[in-house]
């Protein structure tokens, strides 16, 4: 059986990335109850912070700000690490210098989808792209380390300097934006299961799982 997932997220929301390897448990607990099943991903754009400025602006002040101060995000910060090490993901948050617009990286997995890369390359540079912020440091809002991103999961360095410097699939990413805040999605991460069935939020591998199998259910 084929499962079709809309995963809607954000580059710069850590449960994000959290969510996406929740998602892979849930996948391996639903393929060990049903053999051969397949599944298909669609990455869907959603902006945190839609007003943040093409050249970003600085990490922590801006969680400062939003959170109410140092403290506040150091608890934070110790809360998202600790769900993050169950996941298997270890989060590097003093690295992150750059609170980036998301909308470039956005625009990398809509040219990948929209072209028709091979599931295990979009896979490739989702997770790519998580690592950049959150474990590595890099400005994901960067045309040139967006570029060298792609190119490492296999693209053209050339072909996608050339992309990120237009403004190629700009309208059509923030149309998809616009349509998922019209579904009523207001945080990430947010996904859609064989087109009837949401799960709000970074929820468990086994939560994940039966959502899907329920999912895959004939309606009735």
């Amino acid at each position: 059986m084929n499962v079709a997932i809309d995963i809607v997220s954000d580059f710069v929301c850590p449960w994000c990335f959290i969510g996406k390897a929740r998602l892979a448990t849930a996948v391996a607990l639903v393929q060990e109850k049903y053999p051969g099943t397949r599944f298909q991903f669609n990455w869907l754009p959603y902006f945190l912070n839609p007003d943040t400025s093409s050249a970003g602006e600085p990490y922590r002040a801006f969680l400062e700000a939003k959170f109410g101060g140092a403290q506040q995000v150091a608890k934070m910060h110790e809360t998202v690490a600790d769900a993050g090490r169950d996941a298997g993901i270890e989060f590097d948050f003093e690295h992150i210098a750059t609170r980036p617009n998301t909308l470039r990286a956005h625009r990398l997995i809509y040219r990948a989808q929209s072209l028709g890369h091979r599931p295990a390359e979009i896979e490739a540079l989702v997770e790519r792209l998580f690592r950049a912020h959150f474990q590595r440091g890099e400005d994901i809002g960067d045309i040139t380390t967006l570029a060298e991103i792609a190119a490492e999961c296999g693209d053209s360095k050339t072909d996608l300097l050339a992309y990120l410097q237009s403004d190629a699939n700009t309208q059509k990413v923030k149309s998809l934006v616009g349509k998922v805040n019209g579904l009523g999605v207001s945080g990430v991460p947010f996904f859609i299961i064989q087109r009837r069935l949401t799960v709000a939020g970074a929820q468990t591998g086994v939560l994940l799982a039966a959502a899907i199998m329920q999912a895959m259910q004939p309606p009735t």
